[in-house]
This record gives structure tokens, C-alpha cells and sequence, in this order.
């Protein structure tokens, strides 16, 4: 087996979402990506809870409680199902003390609730989100 770290070629012309085809215009979707910048790193037992009260705050019915996982090179990890899809969390320790949110359901959600509940929760200096 032959292993290649070069990227594909169709990896270097990103699909932006006006390219970018609606296969199933029927189904609503909806993403957010909330990120931001925290004074101290972020711990697992944070994101257990994080991800249980943006379930609260978003109203989304939980089909699995939070699962997390620790990188030894880059931090923390965590992920919640729900019923309507759900959300994955990542936290950096190094090369900054950084964090990524990324919110995609089949169910509307506020992003300003989600943004404002993430800022809040995480006391974070700056955010920035994107919807999409």
C-alpha cells in the first residue's frame, strides 16, 4: 500500500456554497461554526457540559450523551448526538488556546442564541461564527 501526504487536486479549489448544488432541497439543513479564543485550556468535564446545555439552549432532544476523546498532539474532542443530528467540539491547547464549534442539524436553531451561549460558556475574548 502506497501512502501520499500530497492533497488531490480537487483539494485545492474549495466548493464554495454558491457552487455548491442543493441535492435534497427538501430536507432542511442547517451548519454553524462558532470559534473563539480562551485564556486557559479548555477541560474535558467543560465539554461534557458545553455540549449538554447547547442541547438545552437549542432545544434538541439528545440521543447520546457527550462523548469526548483527548489528543496527545493537539487537545480535546467532543461530540453530542441528537435527534435532529448534532455537534462536535474541538479544543487546542497549542499551537493557541483555541476552540471550534461545529453545529449542523435538520431542525432551526438560533445562531445567535448558539453564538451568545458559546461565548458566554467558554468566557471567551473573541468569536467569530459562520453560517452556512
Amino acid at each position: 500500500m502506497t501512502i501520499t501526504t500530497e492533497s488531490p487536486a480537487w483539494a485545492s479549489a474549495p466548493v464554495t456554497s454558491a457552487e455548491m448544488i442543493d441535492l435534497a432541497p427538501e430536507i432542511y439543513r442547517q451548519r454553524l461554526v462558532v470559534e473563539g479564543l480562551v485564556d486557559r485550556p479548555i477541560e474535558r468535564h467543560e465539554i461534557v457540559e458545553y455540549l449538554s446545555q447547547l442541547s438545552r439552549v437549542l432545544d434538541m432532544i439528545t440521543v447520546l450523551e457527550p462523548v469526548t476523546h483527548e489528543s496527545d498532539l493537539y487537545g480535546w474532542a467532543g461530540w453530542i448526538h441528537w435527534e435532529t443530528s448534532g455537534a462536535h467540539f474541538y479544543a487546542w491547547d497549542r499551537p493557541r488556546l483555541f476552540f471550534s464549534v461545529d453545529m449542523y442539524t435538520c431542525k432551526w436553531f438560533s445562531n445567535e442564541m448558539a453564538v451568545e451561549f458559546t461565548r458566554d460558556f467558554f468566557n471567551a475574548r473573541q468569536v467569530v461564527s459562520r453560517a452556512f
